[in-house]
């Protein structure tokens, strides 16, 4: 096996065991010890590792590789190494989702109507989940009309989409609850702090199930990149091959920002750094993308719980001030 694949493979399973050390309650060698091989002898430290820190650093993990398969592939379908989950509206979309959400269900208004409690538990990620996939497929409307023939201009859709539900969603903060307006602004800055265990589960089954189906297509995504006459010659259907990729990506983005809020540029900066460190074949891709992608959530997630004391940084802040830099050396690096 090549030397890059083991130490990336090291790397995948080091970040989650040595993660497991850091965060606002210290649990010493012995203590995980006891914890993992017989039993906890303190419940609250039980609590902190099995139902608290474990999951989120699955999740974290999990979010990672599926933010980052998702970019590898849409930079492959698009043929633009720009592209990014995020230019599709999917945040702008579940952003407005559970603004909608958090004005008819969580404020005076919505606790009225003497709904279960469940209900309001699941109101904002099932609203927010509803609002991305909304946005993708108001952009994949968009694409099937004369303004978005052209890939480029299926871009802009995007952007155009994002802008228009963006705008929607302040406008119901506006007039809504300001405590809930809080909540969702925070929620949009994209954290793992709302992780629970059953979580864990599901993205786990909606991140493989992406991954694998997305590496069962991996030579029509290659033949892809030759462009739209060269796959059709080489048996491809491009107008299939691309609504399903675009899909997946819609579905595993949408579940992530969900739950956990928006949480850009890594779509964008882990392909670019598996393409130049393994190779660009989709497979290759998607697999050292899902790997690389889910230590360096890992390691955000643990920047942003232990950088200050009892306070935790949203994750979106630092992956956007990363991306952020990262997006300007890419451009500067495709300037002739």
């Amino acid at each position: 096996m090549n030397k890059k694949w083991m130490l990336l493979i090291v790397l995948s399973v080091c970040a989650p065991l040595c993660s497991v050390f850091f965060g606002a309650a210290s649990l010493t060698n012995d203590t995980l010890y006891h914890c993992v091989v017989a039993q906890c002898s303190d419940p609250i430290d039980s609590a902190i590792l099995w139902d608290i820190r474990l999951p989120r650093i699955i999740v974290g993990f999990l979010v990672g590789a599926g933010l980052s398969v998702a970019g590898a592939t849409l930079q492959n379908v698009t043929r633009n190494g720009l592209a990014d989950p995020y230019l599709f509206g999917v945040v702008a979309g579940a952003g407005l989702g559970a603004s909608v959400a958090t004005l008819f269900f969580n404020s005076q208004l919505g606790l009225s109507w003497g709904l279960p409690t469940a209900f309001y538990n699941m109101a904002l990620p099932g609203s927010a989940l509803i609002g991305a996939i909304f946005a993708v497929l108001l952009v994949q409307l968009l694409s099937h009309t004369t303004f978005g023939r052209r890939m480029e201009h299926m871009l802009l859709a995007g952007v155009a989409v994002s802008f228009m539900l963006s705008a929607l969603s302040q406008f119901f903060l506006f007039v809504g609850d300001p405590f809930a307006a809080n909540q969702v602004v925070f929620w949009l800055m994209g954290s793992l702090a709302r992780v629970e265990a059953w979580y864990a589960g599901v993205m786990f089954v909606i991140v493989l199930v992406s991954i694998f189906i997305l590496y069962l297509y991996g030579p029509q995504l290659d033949a892809l990149l030759l462009g739209d006459d060269n796959a059709k010659t080489l048996g491809v259907n491009v107008t299939r091959m691309r609504v399903l990729s675009l899909l997946i990506c819609a579905v595993l983005t949408a579940a992530i920002v969900a739950y956990c809020g928006g949480i850009g540029f890594v779509g964008l900066m882990i392909p670019h750094i598996i393409r130049h460190w393994l190779g660009v074949t989709s497979r290759i891709l998607f697999l050292g993308s899902a790997l690389l992608g889910g230590c360096f959530m890992v390691w955000v997630d643990v920047f942003a719980r232990a950088a200050f004391d009892g306070r935790e940084i949203p994750i979106g802040i630092i992956t956007s001030a990363i991306g952020s830099v990262f997006f300007l050396l890419a451009m500067r690096q495709r300037q002739p």
